[in-house]
């Protein structure tokens, strides 16, 4: 199965070796036709070589689960 792949801000890097990170999308609506945009949040998984700060634009590749909330993982800093 192919790896989902996400750009997104961090929203909070307080956790140890977790960052929360805001993923904007924007869908069609199948109705109306009219772009609706909203905000995912999801836990990634922060490896110990990588250095983040809040604010910052990473991007994250979906993974094994690591614990209830965490299937994402932080693969680069952009």
């Amino acid at each position: 199965m192919a790896k989902k792949v996400f750009v997104g801000k961090i929203k909070s890097a307080k956790m140890q070796k977790t960052v929360t990170v805001l993923v904007d999308m924007v869908k069609v609506h199948p109705l109306y036709k009219k772009r609706v945009k909203h905000t995912s949040k999801f836990k990634a998984h922060l490896p110990g070589e990588i250095k983040v700060k809040e604010g910052d634009f990473v991007k994250i590749e979906s993974c094994r689960p690591i614990s209830k909330d965490k299937k994402w993982q932080v693969k680069e800093v952009l």
